[in-house]
């Protein structure tokens, strides 16, 4: 039991202050789960169609041209891919895992994965116009170039910092999904 509540701590003491809210301050709740409610739907709307991408990207695309494409031996073509994939993605950062995960079940080498996580993450092509629109051109260019050399050579010291051990966990994990 013990085991159970400590691993839903974290949920349990949400329910505990909304059930706090509910008999205290009634209007609030019914705020809150309406504010909620609208979260947990554009959530599932953005989630099902990714999921559905996932599964395709499962089922048309065979393992062995995933590593021909971004595997071990892909070299600067699956750098090219993955940072490609990365900068035209727009989607939101928690959907980005999914998509990592099946690269690495497909065979996707983790350097390139990671390159395409943190190209999402700091420099996909809707952040670049917002940050034209409100930091000019030089300062977009600079921290564009910038961070294509920072994301590569992040990707590439934490894949030669793994152990093979821990590049097998990861790939034996990503496996089971």
């Amino acid at each position: 039991m013990k085991k159970i509540i400590k691993k839903y701590v974290f949920f349990l003491v949400v329910v505990a202050i909304n059930l706090f809210t509910m008999f205290f301050y009634p209007q609030v709740e019914k705020d809150t789960l309406i504010f909620t409610g609208k979260n947990f739907i554009n959530f599932l709307f953005m989630l099902t169609p990714i999921f559905i991408c996932i599964g395709l990207l499962d089922v048309w695309v065979d393992r062995e041209t995933m590593i021909k494409i971004m595997g071990e031996k892909s070299g600067l073509q699956g750098i090219f891919v993955a940072f490609l994939l990365g900068v035209a993605t727009a989607v939101p950062l928690y959907a980005l895992l999914p998509v990592a995960g099946m690269m690495l079940k497909k065979g996707s080498k983790i350097a390139n994965v990671l390159i395409f996580i943190c190209s999402c993450a700091s420099i996909r092509i809707p952040l670049l116009l917002f940050e034209v629109s409100s930091m000019g051109w030089k300062f977009t260019i600079i921290r564009f170039v910038v961070n294509i050399f920072v994301v590569i050579i992040i990707a590439f010291i934490i894949e030669k910092v793994l152990t093979e051990k821990n590049k097998k966990s990861i790939y034996d994990k990503a496996k089971n999904m």
